[in-house]
């Protein structure tokens, strides 16, 4: 297992800048975003059309000895507006077909969240089973929307030889270990999850048990944590829509590890990781509002690498 970091918390900077940040740190994997909803300039689709670009780019990250775990394109491909679908979708087809040309494994994507209706402006994400009509919702979008989309999905990408790690992230369909094992049985064993544990501790989720119920089907993991403020929890509950920067009166923000649970913790969620085969990546993922991207990647760094030993050049991690 490695420590990574999924660099569009560096997307202020050039790519040889942040190859040089993180030699410093000990890390040489990195996790690129292509589009969608990370914007990040160090990995570029246009590169499909360009063999000088893709030569170079190869070129570039062979000769600084840095590995790509994954490419990342989170977006919405389900969502109701046609056009802005289309665009979410191209995108993620594009990251596939780059994936392949740089021998990159797997693609991170989000699940998606469909309308209410054919005719639907904006997502409608289903939380609840009553009155009896959001049921009815979730049966039309799991029917109508997401198995058609990922049956095709999932396909392209495994003639590609390239897997989807989805990332069960709440406003999508996909937000749990259920939601995740419910697609993977649509969509077949090409889709799996990229886990970021951050996202289970605000929905009360035990990270670690859900290791045991997602098992193989963990592809990819964001290193992120999660800090409960138990005073505001009663007032606003966990389905909290406040800023992610109003700290103070939110019940829950991300944090970097160690920030929200102890070195204890993290060494348990690690070493349950290994006991079900996960011998991959830690990226480290930077959505602490009360850090800098410098302060946040130096300490989570720091943090990982006293608990995964780095192999030696030659050993057998990657995927």
């Amino acid at each position: 297992m490695r420590v990574g970091v999924f660099t569009a918390l560096l997307a202020q900077f050039p790519l040889d800048k942040v190859l040089e940040k993180l030699k410093k740190l000990n890390i040489d994997t990195v996790e690129l975003g292509t589009g969608n909803y990370p914007t990040d300039p160090h990995c570029k689709l246009s590169m499909l059309d360009n063999e000088g670009e893709l030569s170079e780019f190869k070129k570039k990250m062979d000769g600084e000895g840095f590995k790509i775990s994954a490419l990342s394109c989170h977006g919405n491909p389900l969502h109701p507006d046609p056009a802005i679908a289309k665009g979410y979708q191209e995108t993620s087809r594009k990251t596939v077909q780059l994936a392949q040309k740089l021998g990159v494994p797997m693609v991170i994507d989000f699940s998606g969240c469909p309308g209410d209706s054919d005719k639907a402006k904006y997502p409608n994400w289903v939380t609840c089973p009553w009155p009896p009509e959001y049921l009815d919702l979730l049966e039309w979008q799991w029917d109508k929307k997401v198995t058609p989309f990922w049956t095709e999905h999932s396909r392209f990408a495994r003639e590609h030889g390239v897997k989807i790690a989805i990332e069960m992230h709440p406003g999508f369909v996909v937000y749990s270990p259920e939601t995740m094992l419910k697609l993977r049985a649509i969509a077949g064993d090409t889709v799996g999850c990229n886990y970021d544990p951050s996202h289970m501790f605000w929905q009360s989720i035990d990270p670690i048990a859900a290791i045991r119920v997602l098992g193989d089907s963990i592809f990819h993991v964001h290193a992120k944590d999660t800090q409960i403020y138990e005073p505001n929890l009663p007032k606003s509950g966990v389905l909290d829509t406040k800023k992610y920067t109003d700290e103070r009166n939110r019940a829950w923000i991300f944090r970097t590890v160690g920030y929200g649970h102890a070195f204890g913790w993290w060494k348990e969620f690690i070493s349950t990781l290994r006991m079900y085969g996960y011998d991959y990546v830690l990226s480290i993922e930077h959505e602490d509002s009360l850090m800098s991207p410098d302060e946040g990647l130096t300490k989570a760094s720091e943090f990982l690498n006293q608990i995964i030993i780095r192999e030696q050049p030659g050993s057998a991690w990657w995927v």
